[in-house]
């Protein structure tokens, strides 16, 4: 099943925009350590290296220092002059994260990623629960309506995205999916989730309430948000890539987590075996 705006809404005005603080702020800093970085090596060679990224990391440089992002981070635990991140995940996202050695390495991977000539395949724990596949082509924009800066939202003058959502076993009022997105479109699997009315638990933006989002970044985790969200972070997890077409000859991959795994035990969702 493929599902699409038809009629579209109106196009939004971005000078029609809510009259809420609209921000853009870093939740707390995550420090990691060295001993941390060598437990996350999924894969290392003259390349590359692929890591298993927790579901608490930042993935790009920020202010903090070197340890605080997992580009930095690794930079400094593998001594390379810079460690080029071929691809991001949100912060929340647990999962595979490949860094190139090398410039040409790393041009050559963000070139197959941008061609969409890689595969990647997540891990989504969605509230609700369904039985059939879903595909999701809805074109996404700026939520110009949301005081969250940072959010997407289906309007029809956004960027053509398509999202495939796979159901594998469900319970106890959600779901465990495959998902395969077919574009790259920021926050694109969260926003097409959020449209099709099976957000991904814990999200603290497309989930029940995206003012949740700043609140937790401005008190941290509280008993209330776990109350309202359930998951201190969204249930989202890249669990593989596939690099053959890039010239890697690897498909690399990551176990499903266990704080996910622990969630879906307490709910009565079935994890399939291989995952």
């Amino acid at each position: 099943m493929t599902l699409t705006l038809n009629p579209p809404p109106a196009v939004l005005n971005p000078r029609l925009a809510c009259a809420w603080p609209r921000v853009l702020k870093e939740p707390r800093v995550r420090i990691m350590t060295p001993g941390e970085i060598k437990s996350w090596i999924l894969h290392e060679d003259e390349q590359v290296i692929v890591i298993n990224k927790p579901g608490d990391v930042v993935c790009h440089p920020s202010k903090a220092g070197p340890w605080s992002s997992l580009a930095g981070a690794v930079r400094e635990y593998s001594g390379l002059a810079a460690s080029h991140l071929v691809f991001r995940l949100d912060r929340e996202t647990s999962g595979v994260v490949v860094f190139a050695k090398d410039p040409v390495v790393a041009d050559r991977l963000q070139k197959a990623m941008r061609l969409r000539q890689t595969g990647k395949v997540y891990l989504a724990v969605m509230t609700g629960e369904f039985s059939e596949p879903v595909t999701v082509d809805q074109p996404l924009g700026d939520d110009v309506e949301s005081p969250v800066l940072a959010k997407s939202a289906v309007r029809p003058d956004g960027q053509a995205a398509v999202t495939r959502f796979i159901p594998l076993s469900r319970g106890g009022g959600f779901t465990l999916a495959r998902v395969v997105t077919e574009t790259g479109r920021k926050h694109q699997i969260r926003a097409h989730a959020q449209w099709l009315g099976h957000c991904l638990a814990g999200d603290k933006i497309y989930g029940p309430d995206e003012r949740l989002f700043l609140e937790f970044i401005e008190t941290g985790w509280t008993p209330a948000l776990e109350e309202r969200l359930l998951l201190p972070r969204q249930a989202l997890h890249c669990s593989e890539i596939d690099m053959r077409t890039a010239g890697l000859d690897r498909v690399f991959t990551s176990p499903f987590p266990a704080d996910l795994r622990a969630f879906c035990a307490s709910r009565g969702v079935a994890i399939p075996e291989g995952l």
